[in-house]
Order: C-alpha cells, then structure tokens, then sequence
C-alpha cells in the first residue's frame, strides 16, 4: 500500500484550516487536447501518489480553453475515482471565454456562470477554491468579491483566492470578503528568481492579514532550468509559439540563469529544484505550482523539497543574479 503523505510536507494556507502540499500541480500546460490522454493520466497518478493532493486549474486553460478542466474530469471519474475528498480542486475565471460582453473579466454575470461550466466540464459538485482570475478595473471590486461569496453560499466552492491582484487591491479584497463572511483564504501571483514582484508589498499584505501563497511559474515559465544554458532546444516550450517569448532569452537573462545554475550545482540541486526551493524561503508561501510534461520531470521537481535551506551566504550570492529580468506576463493585472 502506498503511503501517499508520508515524504510529502503540508502547510496551513495563512490562519486557515487548509493545508495545502508544498508543490502543488498547475495544469496550465500539457493537459489540453494537445498532449495525450495516458500521459496526463500518468502524471496526475504520480502526483497524487507522491501526495500531490492540490490540482490548480482555470476555465481557459488548455488547447483549446476548457479541455484541460474535461481531461481532468476524466482522470476524477476514472483513476482518481473515490478519492475526491483527499484532494483539493482549485479553478479561476476572469480571462475571455466565450463571445459578447460577458465573457470575461470580473462581472457576476461571468464569474458565476464560468463556475457552473467549470464544474460541469469537471464533473464535479463543487471546488475546493475558487479563483478572481484577475483583478477587473472596470467593475467594482465588491461584486466580484460578492460574485466568490456567492459560491461559497451556493455550495459551488469551498474558499476564495484571488490571482494576480497588487497588494493595494489585494488589503482591499481582504476587507470586503471579511465583511461578507467568506474570508480570502489564498493568493496566486507569479513568483520567481527572476520574477520579484510580490516581495515589494504584497508578501508584507499577505503575512499581516493571515493570508495564504501559492506561487505560479516559480521557473520562469521553464527559464530556470538547464534546458537554454546553450541556447533553445528543439521540443523546448521555447521552441514553438505559446506563452514562452525567446525575447526572454536575452543574453542578461542567461547569463543570470547560468550563474544561478552554478549555485545550485554546488547545493547538491538541479537549477529547477534551487528555484522551487527559494520561491519556498518565506513561510507566507503555502506551496509552489509547478507543471509537468512528463512523470520523469514531476519527480525531479519534489525532490526540490529535500534542500529547502539556504545559507544566509547562499541567499546573498542569489540576490546578485535574481533580479528583475522582463518576463512578467502578467504585470498589467497587478499594476491596478
């Protein structure tokens, strides 16, 4: 018998009663209907069997937006089935989905109907989160929040995140969903070495008010891996159009990357399991969204979590070469 939750570390999400695993799976890549069905189903086997129990998806995630939420409802009725109250299901609504006007963004005429496609594409009765994509800065914030409080009233959610919000506009969600009752129980901003932006706020509004973090793209986007120390293989995530940009392959950029490769060689680590770890420093963060393409790649990630300490040497020599470096996709959303 497989004991799932023995190698794997949990931590409470803020002052909740949540606890979510250090690494948790994002399904943003690799599980639309460009990626073959057994090997998704071999990786969220895997995953759970190393007590992976957080799965992360939004309604647009895929090819095409969707399937990614179908797939997974697949693997829940069939080799996951009978487990649902072992895992914990997030998804996200607020980029564009369907034509006319409420389509996206943060109306509660789209949040709530997104939710009830969402579970209908998964097959479920409920999520465990339930996600405000991104902050909508032509609708007034308490009904959106209003929109995340409904579902939790309507038995369609569990807790409340929001993704991608400043710190300003993060204090100020926290405050109209306490007063509603429904608590914000997380937030998920892009985090990485080379990706810095919540450290200048937003970590100090999530640890003041209880909070939780969950990181996305704590590898650049695949940047901080060995995979572009000498330039773009082929079959890379570099190597065909989507979200990765070679514009971020500057030669300041790898140079960064292959002086951090070198730290991480002498830790003992891959660079990808070094920038696991670091985005893990901070308690605030609960856990690390990582993806996967194969079974092979998710293994080698948890074992970023047996080198989750740095020396405070180590943390001065990184901050040399983890600066800013132009690749946050979503810095127009959090700008608000």
């Amino acid at each position: 018998m497989i004991d799932r939750n023995a190698s794997m570390q949990y931590r409470r999400s803020g002052r909740s009663g949540l606890k979510l695993p250090a690494i948790s799976l994002g399904l943003w890549q690799n599980f639309g209907g460009d990626t073959p069905r057994e090997r998704q189903s071999a990786i969220v086997r895997r995953a759970f069997d190393l007590g992976i129990t957080h799965f992360d998806l939004a309604n647009n995630y895929g090819p095409p937006p969707g399937s990614a939420e179908e797939n997974v409802g697949r693997i829940l009725a069939t080799d996951l089935a009978g487990h649902r109250d072992e895992l914990v299901i997030s998804t996200k609504a607020g980029y564009n989905m369907w034509p006319g006007p409420y389509g996206e963004w943060g109306s509660r005429k789209y949040v709530l109907a997104s939710l009830d496609q969402s579970l209908k594409r998964m097959g479920l009765e409920y999520v465990d989160i339930f996600y405000s994509h991104r902050f909508d800065p032509e609708t007034p914030m308490e009904e959106t929040m209003g929109a995340l409080d409904t579902a939790v009233r309507q038995g369609k959610a569990l807790y409340v995140g929001i993704s991608s919000y400043s710190a300003k506009r993060t204090r100020e969600a926290v405050v109209i969903l306490r007063a509603l009752g429904t608590p914000l129980l997380i937030h998920q901003p892009s985090y990485s070495m080379l990706n810095r932006w919540v450290e200048q706020g937003l970590i100090q509004v999530l640890a003041e008010e209880g909070i939780g973090c969950i990181v996305f793209s704590p590898l650049a986007q695949g940047l901080l891996t060995d995979r572009y120390l000498d330039g773009v293989p082929a079959g890379s995530r570099a190597s065909h159009p989507g979200t990765f940009s070679t514009e971020m392959l500057t030669e300041a950029n790898l140079a960064k990357i292959r002086a951090l490769n070198e730290i991480a060689q002498r830790r003992g680590q891959s660079l990808a399991q070094m920038a696991i770890a670091w985005t893990l420093r901070d308690a605030v963060v609960t856990s690390a969204l990582v993806g996967a393409s194969s079974v092979g790649q998710l293994e080698q990630n948890v074992v970023a979590l047996n080198k989750l300490e740095f020396s405070p040497a180590e943390l001065e020599e990184i901050d040399r070469y983890a600066t800013e470096s132009g690749i946050n996709l979503w810095a127009e959303s959090s700008a608000g």
